[in-house]
């Protein structure tokens, strides 16, 4: 069997803000050439993680590794492999889109300007467009145009779509899938736009407070989790049982959250005696899938 390279791996990481424990014993391995989404609610610990990915912070316990070196302690060879895009950051707001590309091309060797003039062009961006006239989504994109110029090995993006509307979304998602794929790139990224990610990514990491959810291929993920609807004849039913991760009802229409099929559910229902109608699977998205997993509130 041919041995996993892993670009990322963080090892039992633990980190407090203060007395409030973010994560604890916290693993993550990111695979050579895969784009990996991390998923999770306001205060889950993503931009946590993000911030020790890019050495900003240091983790209570445990160690994070990139290309095999101490994220807090990389080397220069190292640093040069990574492109970080943290929330759309760009300095120098007083240039415009043409300027700055040429700025930045001055500090790389391996510059690559076509990576970053086909993100402009695709997004309609003028080449003198002053970046302080941009809108944050814009801005966001230029940023990574220049990351995508600098030609590294691993991406790190943290709210990589921020701004963007709808169909530029869409447009930058596909882009950025063909482009990583065609050249081997590895991908590490969060997103508050969710429905976005089931056609970027190739696996998920969803983190709950204090703890990993689920953390594999996103397929493997959306096949085996489901969820079911049904009304019952009380509206007051509590599930104790391992079958149900999540259930959530108003009045007495129920949805049901499970990794167990339609039999299994309908036979927990049959031996607590509890008389169903409109028993319907759903048909999840990735995003609907999130939410059955960890609620909606």
């Amino acid at each position: 069997m041919e041995e996993t390279n892993y670009v990322i791996e963080c090892r039992n990481l633990t980190h407090y803000y203060g007395k409030k424990l973010v994560y604890e014993n916290l693993n993550i391995a990111v695979p050579e050439g895969r784009i990996m989404g991390l998923l999770g609610k306001n205060g889950a610990g993503k931009s946590t993680t993000i911030n020790i990915l890019n050495g900003f912070l240091e983790p209570r316990s445990g160690q994070c590794l990139i290309y095999g070196e101490d994220t807090q302690n990389l080397s220069p060879e190292t640093k040069r492999r990574i492109g970080y895009l943290i929330e759309g950051h760009i300095q120098y707001s007083f240039m415009n889109v043409h300027q700055i590309e040429k700025f930045y091309s001055g500090f790389y060797k391996n510059w690559k300007a076509d990576a970053y003039w086909n993100l402009i062009n695709r997004l309609k961006i003028l080449p003198k467009q002053k970046i302080s006239t941009m809108s944050c989504g814009q801005r966001a994109q230029v940023a990574l145009g220049l990351i995508l110029a600098q030609d590294p090995d691993l991406l790190i993006l943290d709210d990589f779509s921020l701004g963007l509307d709808p169909g530029y979304r869409r447009l930058f998602i596909d882009y950025m899938r063909e482009y990583c794929k065609a050249k081997g790139k590895t991908v590490f990224l969060t997103s508050h736009i969710i429905q976005d990610m089931g056609r970027l990514i190739d696996d998920v990491l969803i983190m709950d407070y204090n703890r990993v959810l689920v953390q594999g291929p996103v397929k493997d993920f959306t096949d085996k989790f489901k969820g079911f609807t049904f009304d019952l004849e009380r509206d007051d039913i509590i599930f104790s049982d391992s079958l149900a991760v999540n259930v959530e009802h108003i009045n007495n229409h129920y949805e049901f959250y499970t990794y167990g099929d339609e039999t299994e559910v309908k036979k927990l229902l049959e031996t607590q005696g509890l008389p169903y109608s409109n028993f319907t699977q759903l048909d999840m998205t990735l995003e609907d899938a999130f939410i059955g997993l960890t609620g909606k509130y």
